[in-house]
């Protein structure tokens, strides 16, 4: 076994092992909130909120590889940008996902176009547009470098998620920030960093099973081209 794999079934071992106690604890042992928070849809908070720290974190993973692959292109740092807007694109689809679940009971509608809904669509929209253009826009260096420049462009997006409340205000609460309601018992707290926890594993494995896909595929890529110009050069 290589180092890459042990790391693989470390990392999938971990988070399949912090996801089953994160369940358990949430739905057996943490408090069910009062009917205006939501009752029991509630608890989505728990996996809600950590899915959007982790698209946060692969936003940011897209975005530093982004920026080295325009100061130094390499397949590596174009890997590492494309598996973070991926995996940011993915999570941010969970947390549009499980949001109108939980509003549909606390606000009585699944979707309103309040400030940080609004801007978490954007963003989504962004960096499933990036996960398009890299997917079908070709491979080249032009398209690399105008894809790590969208992927940088679309980070920018998140400090306004994650400040529309505080700027603009708006239905969606604001819990463990300053002047949120908060989490009025220790185990909702316990389970609010189990999910934390759970999520970035998951974030980790993620961008770790993209991140050496997308290279193995840029260096096959690369060992193509280099024999069809061998193959060329020989008819010639």
């Amino acid at each position: 076994m290589t180092r890459s794999d042990r790391i693989f079934w470390g990392l999938f071992a971990a988070t399949a092992l912090a996801f089953a106690v994160e369940i358990l604890f949430v739905f057996l042992k943490v408090p069910q909130a009062q009917l205006a928070a939501g009752g029991l849809a509630q608890k989505i908070f728990y996996f809600h909120v950590p899915a959007a720290y982790a698209m946060y974190v692969c936003g940011g993973v897209g975005f530093l590889g982004s920026a080295a692959y325009l100061v130094t292109a390499s397949d590596v740092r174009d890997a590492w940008a494309k598996s973070g807007v991926e995996c940011a694109a993915c999570f941010g689809a969970l947390v549009m996902a499980s949001g109108p679940l939980w509003a549909k009971k606390a606000w009585g509608v699944y979707w309103t176009f309040d400030p940080r809904l609004t801007s978490l669509l954007l963003t989504v929209l962004m960096y499933t547009s990036i996960v398009v253009l890299r997917s079908f826009g070709g491979a080249g260096e032009a398209e690399r470098r105008f894809a790590a420049g969208f992927t940088i462009l679309g980070t920018t997006m998140l400090p306004v998620i994650h400040y529309a409340v505080t700027l603009w205000g708006g239905n969606h609460p604001k819990v463990i920030t300053q002047g949120g309601g908060g989490l009025h018992d220790p185990d909702m707290t316990r389970a609010l960093v189990l999910g934390f926890g759970a999520m970035t594993l998951l974030a980790s494995l993620l961008l770790w099973i993209r991140f050496r896909l997308a290279l193995a595929t840029a260096r096959l890529a690369a060992v193509e081209e280099q024999a069809a110009a061998a193959g060329l050069g020989e008819h010639a």
